[in-house]
C-alpha cells in the first residue's frame, strides 16, 4: 500500500504515514489504512501514502505484524473452554508475535456463553510453545481481549508446570479451580523458555489482585458477578501465595508488578516465566518498524474506533502521537467517536481529530458504513492539510 507516484508539478511532494488501530466492530487496522489512503489519493492524486497498521498488544496485534511483512504460522490449540481452535502467530527473523486472544479470547466463546470461573489460558501456553517450535528467539506476547481470569495457570500448565490439589491431582481449569490449589511445581517448564526473550506487551499496568486487580477491574467484562469477582480475587491471591513455595519471594513481587493483572492475570504468569513488561504500543512500534516509516513521513494519521480517556493511557493512537511529536511530525487522528476536548488532544500530540460522526451523525450508519464514510473524512483531511 506504499505509493510510489510523485506529486503533481507545482506542488511540493508530501508523504503521509497512516498508523492507525482498528475500529472495533467495523474495520480492521488494515482496512482503516486502505480507506484512509483511498480518500487521500482521491483528493490529492499521486500522493505518496505509506500504511503501517498498528496495535497495542490486544486483538489485532498479529494482523498488524502480518501487514508489516511477518510470516503467518498456525497451530491447533485448546480454546478457553477446552475445545480445539486454530490460532495464528506471526514470525520474522526469529521474532514471534503471539496474541493470547487468538487462543483464549472472549470472541472464541459461543454466543451467549460466559465462563469467568472456568475459562483457561491453556491454549495460550500451547501457542507460545508453537512459537518456540518454529524457532522464535524473541517472543512479543500481546495480551488483551481474554475470556480468562486464571492468573496464567493454564498457560503455565501447557508449558510444563503442575498445579495440584491436596490429593495431588491437577486442579480444575480456570480461576475458580485455583481455590483448590495446594502446591505448584514449575521444574518441568519447557527449558527453551530460559533462553528466549519474552516481552509482555500490554496497554494496562494493573497488579494481579486487589481493587485494581485482574478480577475486580476486568472480571465483570467477562461475566463475573460480584460474588464471583470476590472468589476470583481470593483464588488469584492464593495462587500467588502457593507459587511463593515454588519459586520464592519473587512470586509476591510479580503479583504487585505493573502488568501482572493484564488479561485476567496472564501477565502474572508471563512474569513468572521471566518476561519483561513493556507498554504494548511501544513494543509494537519497534517491531513493526515505525521509526524509519516516521522519518519518511511529513504527516501522520493515527486513530481508533473511540478516542476517549482510555486512549490517553497506553492505547495505540497515544503511542503513535507521542513518537511523532518527539520527531517533530504533525499528527491528526481519525475515529468513529470522539470524546476528548481539543486541549487534551493537543497535550497528547494530536493536532486535530476527525470523527466519523461529524460526517454521519447516525451512529448505526457510522458503524455499518464505516469504510465509505472514512474515505470521505480522509478527503477532508487532505483538503485541510495537504492542499
Amino acid at each position: 500500500m506504499d505509493g510510489t507516484r510523485t506529486a503533481p508539478e507545482g506542488r511540493s511532494a508530501r508523504r503521509v504515514l497512516v498508523a492507525a488501530d482498528k475500529f472495533k466492530g467495523s474495520l480492521t487496522a488494515v482496512q482503516v489504512a486502505e480507506r484512509v489512503a483511498a480518500g487521500l489519493r482521491r483528493a490529492v492524486p499521486g500522493l505518496e501514502v505509506e500504511a503501517l497498521p498498528v496495535a497495542d498488544g490486544g486483538d489485532g496485534t498479529v494482523d498488524a505484524a502480518l501487514a508489516a511483512g511477518f510470516g503467518r504460522h498456525q497451530a491447533r490449540v485448546a480454546g478457553p473452554l477446552g475445545e480445539e481452535v486454530t490460532a495464528a502467530f506471526a514470525l520474522r527473523d526469529g521474532t514471534a508475535v503471539v496474541e493470547m486472544a487468538q487462543a483464549s479470547g472472549l470472541q472464541l466463546l459461543p454466543d451467549g456463553v460466559q465462563a469467568p470461573l472456568t475459562a483457561s489460558t491453556y491454549g495460550t501456553g500451547e501457542l507460545l510453545r508453537a512459537a518456540l517450535d518454529a524457532g522464535a528467539r524473541t517472543i512479543v506476547f500481546g495480551v488483551g481481549g481474554s475470556a480468562t481470569t486464571d492468573g496464567g495457570a493454564g498457560m503455565l500448565s501447557a508449558l510444563g508446570a503442575r498445579f495440584l490439589d491436596a490429593e495431588g491431582a491437577p486442579v480444575p481449569p480456570g480461576g475458580g479451580g485455583l481455590a483448590r490449589l495446594a502446591s505448584a511445581d514449575l521444574t518441568g517448564l519447557d527449558p527453551r523458555l530460559s533462553s528466549v526473550d519474552l516481552v509482555l506487551a500490554s496497554d494496562v499496568d494493573n497488579p494481579l489482585t486487589g481493587p485494581k486487580g485482574a478480577a475486580a477491574v476486568y472480571g465483570p467484562q467477562k461475566g463475573a458477578s460480584p460474588d464471583e469477582v470476590t472468589a476470583l480475587d481470593t483464588a488469584l491471591a492464593h495462587c500467588a501465595k502457593v507459587l511463593e513455595g515454588a519459586i520464592g519471594p519473587r512470586a509476591a513481587r510479580y503479583a504487585v508488578s505493573p502488568g501482572a493483572g493484564a488479561a485476567g492475570g496472564v501477565g502474572f504468569g508471563a512474569l513468572v516465566l521471566g518476561a519483561r513488561f513493556r507498554p504494548g504500543i511501544e513494543v509494537m512500534l519497534d517491531v513493526l518498524g515505525f521509526a524509519p516509516a516516521l522519518e519518511r513521513a511529513s504527516l501522520v494519521i493515527t486513530g481508533e474506533g473511540s478516542l476517549d480517556r482510555q486512549t490517553l493511557h497506553g492505547k495505540a493512537p497515544a503511542g503513535v502521537a507521542a513518537a511523532a511529536r518527539a520527531a517533530g511530525k504533525e499528527v491528526v487522528a481519525v475515529c468513529g467517536r470522539l470524546a476528548l476536548p481539543p486541549q487534551e488532544l493537543g497535550r497528547a500530540g494530536i493536532r486535530r481529530a476527525y470523527p466519523l460522526t461529524d460526517a454521519e451523525p447516525d451512529l448505526a450508519r457510522c458503524i455499518a458504513d464505516a469504510g465509505p464514510i472514512l474515505e470521505r473524512v480522509a478527503e477532508r483531511i487532505a483538503r485541510d492539510f495537504l492542499t
